[in-house]
């Protein structure tokens, strides 16, 4: 009956189909060969991505990859704009091609699965659905046979996988096929530099009930090495079932990539009913003292999370116009080796020294909201156990910012952060938090898939070597990576503004004008104010972290290349104002910066913070010059950035002189 079912939608000629990208210039083909679906991609008739297979592999039996029929094919096609809640852009195109590809094997069980495939113009992608059925309803995924048959002469900017610090480190730029000589597995988004001269980025979007996809080279072909379970297996399911997004986005110069939005299109639409307490921030912190030694997470003589230090930072919050304060080290767990013992955090229990009341209260009556800190040193189990009564503590006390950590290099001790066991419990923090009105920054995270559109209460993470390793854990290159690499999966809590550059606990790899850069070429809606109260008094530069905003109506990527330079230029989403940013590696450049994403033809005021003539991220960081001038949309001129440099500008439209009234 089954197989009488399934004859009646196989069609005549399911050898190979295609789905084609609304501008005609993409291509993603599938091909059934001796049983065995493959897939190509192509741009304007040249090959991306050779013939590569795709299917799964199942504990204790047969795989899902061979003795394939296509039964039935549906197409459909897209093209709508939506808004976000907060982003880079307020506004998003999302326009595409569809196709669904109904699948079953030919034989034996005849399990079925489907392949929904989408073109966009900026990229495609794929993902897998498995149907409830007589023959498959619980299993365990030991492979996913997913491959990217790339030239293996592309360039290719990787960080290692499975290791110790998860995203932290710094990345590599190497021949893809260097790889296979490591043998090591690579996180995504992998971006790459093909011999034809595109640039693509493998990536995932929508990762929800799995463990994250990770790529090796293998055979002369990147293959998905999804993250592993402590007992080995890629991930426990049941039908009904969906996979993340297999995504690859196409761009033909490299700031292309930047401007691809096909990750946020490819998740769901909010489903929050209400948003209104939903806001970007620029928010200080007790926390840069700490981790230059001068005050404790931890109980005693300088211990930084007291209610007067907490009052001097509100107080310094209010007097430099920033919303809000992120205060560690508030609860009960700090004491000893707290990286090792997360059993002894406690979520709802202050230190004798810190009145969590008093606190929040006096907040409010200066303007600044607090944001909490529950650092869980990867003890998940612990933290889920509190969990409820913590959230709802916050609630309590009109807490709606918090920033999670789970520093430890497995959850638990033994569980990858970004296996299926991490992304789950991320994902309920995503949801419990959306229950409580909390919005979350998560260190020590899973990686950014877009899931913000449908949680848009999730506004941004670490994930990648943030200032906290400056002192010799960041170099000036490492700035012009993370856009191209880290950056393409959303938000970025670098926690830039350290203006204590000299500093010789931790000195900074930075130009003064550079740290305001990060505002703008970094994307976070929270963006820290990481520097000590007292390192900004009487300095003028201070004034662009004062006046740039975290929420955008449009973003443009002017000039860049990876590891290089980068020129990002945003208008605030609540007035005319655009801000630019730019930055450098550690050689000194000029770049010739054009005004023409401006509109019309009105003047501007160009408030400028470029590096001096003599400044250099060694030798002479603080050197800085700050200018205002008058601009129109047709200027263009030279920047200088020094080695390890960078230049801000903010550009407001010039009010005209009211007209005297006639007598």
């Amino acid at each position: 009956m089954w197989a009488k079912i399934l004859g009646l939608f196989r069609s005549k000629n399911a050898s190979a189909n295609q789905v084609v990208s609304p501008d005609r210039r993409l291509v993603l083909a599938w091909e059934l060969r001796n049983g065995v679906l493959y897939y190509t991609v192509t741009k304007d008739g040249r090959s991306l991505i050779a013939p590569s297979r795709v299917g799964f592999e199942l504990q204790n039996d047969r795989p899902i990859a061979s003795d394939l029929q296509v039964n039935r094919t549906l197409t459909k096609s897209s093209n709508e704009k939506w808004e976000t809640v907060w982003g880079e852009e307020k506004e998003i195109t999302s326009n595409y091609n569809e196709l669904t590809l109904y699948i079953s094997e030919k034989n034996g069980a005849q399990r079925l699965f489907t392949v929904r495939c989408r073109a966009f113009n900026d990229g495609v992608a794929w993902r897998y659905e498995i149907p409830s059925q007589p023959n498959l309803h619980k299993f365990k995924i030991t492979n996913e046979v997913t491959e990217y048959s790339v030239d293996l002469n592309s360039t290719v900017w990787w960080i290692p996988a499975f290791q110790p610090d998860r995203y932290e480190y710094n990345y590599e730029k190497s021949k893809l096929l260097e790889l296979g000589e490591t043998s090591q597995s690579v996180h995504t988004p992998l971006t790459m530099r093909l011999p034809t001269g595109h640039y693509i980025s493998l990536h995932e979007a929508a990762l929800y009930n799995y463990g994250s996809m990770t790529l090796k080279l293998s055979n002369g072909r990147l293959v998905s090495d999804i993250t592993p379970l402590s007992d080995g297996t890629r991930a426990h399911l049941e039908t009904p079932w969906v996979s993340p997004w297999r995504t690859v986005v196409v761009a033909h110069t490299v700031t292309d990539l930047l401007a691809s939005r096909m990750m946020l299109n490819l998740n769901e639409p909010n489903l929050l009913p209400n948003t209104d307490w939903i806001h970007p921030t620029k928010y200080m912190g007790i926390w840069w003292s700490l981790h230059l030694g001068e005050e404790t997470w931890s109980q005693g003589d300088r211990h930084g999370a007291t209610t007067e230090n907490a009052k001097r930072y509100i107080d310094a919050c209010r007097k430099f116009g920033i919303p809000a304060l992120l205060i560690e080290g508030w609860n009960v767990g700090w004491d000893g080796d707290w990286v090792n013992h997360g059993e002894n955090f406690r979520f709802t229990e202050a230190y004798p020294d810190f009145n969590l009341s008093e606190v929040v209260t006096y907040g409010k009556q200066n303007g600044v909201e607090l944001v909490a800190h529950h650092e869980t040193s990867g003890d998940v189990k612990n933290y889920e156990a509190q969990m409820d009564a913590a959230y709802a503590f916050l609630a309590q006390h009109g807490i709606r910012y918090l920033k999670t950590g789970y520093v430890g290099s497995r959850m638990n001790r033994e569980q990858f952060h970004h296996s299926q066991y991490g992304v789950l419990h991320y994902q309920r923090t995503v949801e419990l938090a959306a229950k409580h009105k909390i919005m979350l920054d998560i260190h020590e995270p899973i990686k950014g898939t877009g899931i913000e559109r449908t949680y848009p209460n999730l506004m941004t993470r670490e994930g990648a070597r943030g200032e906290e390793y400056e002192g010799g854990g960041i170099d000036p290159s490492h700035t012009v990576i993370i856009p191209f690499t880290r950056g393409l999966s959303g938000g970025f809590d670098f926690t830039p503004g350290l203006f204590d550059i000299t500093n010789y606990t931790k000195r900074v790899a930075s130009t003064l004008a550079r740290q305001l850069a990060y505002y703008v070429t970094i994307y976070s809606p929270w963006q820290m104010v990481a520097d000590r109260p007292h390192m900004y008094e009487n300095q003028p530069a201070f004034k662009f972290i004062h006046d740039v905003p975290t929420d955008w109506a449009q973003s443009k990527y002017l000039l860049g290349e990876i590891g290089e330079y980068l020129v990002t230029a945003r208008q605030d989403r609540n007035s005319q104002d655009w801000y630019v940013g730019g930055l450098t590696n550690d050689s000194p450049r000029k770049l010739n910066l054009g005004l023409d994403f401006l509109p019309g033809d009105a003047t501007w005021i160009a408030e400028i913070y470029r590096d001096s003539p003599d400044a250099h991220f060694r030798d002479h960081p603080l050197g800085i010059n700050i200018e205002s001038r008058e601009v129109r949309s047709t200027d263009r001129f030279e920047m200088y950035l020094a080695p390890g440099g960078g230049f801000a500008i903010r550009l407001t439209p010039k009010k005209a002189s009211p007209i005297p009234p006639t007598v």
